[in-house]
């Protein structure tokens, strides 16, 4: 068993005393999604969270951590964090706006904080996963731990399928 490198969102997690186990999982470069991640982990894809950052047209870059099975939708993002439009914002600009890349980005530790939001559902699970701030690696972390360390709101985010 290979010791795990601890991220800097985990020794964030660490020094706030907040529960959580890092979890690792087989990286599959062709496919970050999180369907990937999910039966990677064998967990169900509703309770594994992607974080997405956005880009608001007034109030600068923001963060909807969803479902890995869901999309935002950016109506609903646009009115909970007070913008009339959003948009992803470039794969490119990813890492110099977080200090993280895609497939590990996670809501803890950004180069700066910014607003976050977590779909309503994260508080269906006992624990939800997100990126531990690494490719290969998640945090299972208990929601409403999680939703509170990083001062996020929790609100509908995302499209609705039915």
């Amino acid at each position: 068993m290979k010791k795990l490198t601890k991220t800097n969102a985990a020794r964030l997690l660490d020094k706030a005393k907040i529960p959580y186990e890092l979890i690792p999982y087989e990286v599959d470069e062709n496919n970050l999604a999180a369907d990937h991640v999910a039966a990677a982990l064998g967990e169900d894809i509703r309770c594994v969270f992607k974080t997405l950052v956005l880009q608001g047209d007034r109030t600068g870059h923001f963060v909807c951590v969803i479902p890995g099975c869901d999309e935002v939708d950016l109506k609903k993002a646009a009115r909970v964090s007070g913008n009339k439009k959003v948009d992803l914002i470039a794969m490119k600009a990813l890492l110099p706006t977080t200090g993280y890349i895609r497939g590990g980005c996670s809501p803890i530790g950004m180069k700066k904080p910014f607003p976050t939001f977590f779909h309503t559902t994260c508080n269906d699970f006992p624990y939800i996963y997100v990126s531990a701030g690494m490719r290969g690696l998640q945090l299972k972390v208990a929601p409403a731990d999680l939703v509170n360390y990083v001062g996020a709101s929790v609100t509908d985010l995302i499209i609705d399928n039915h």
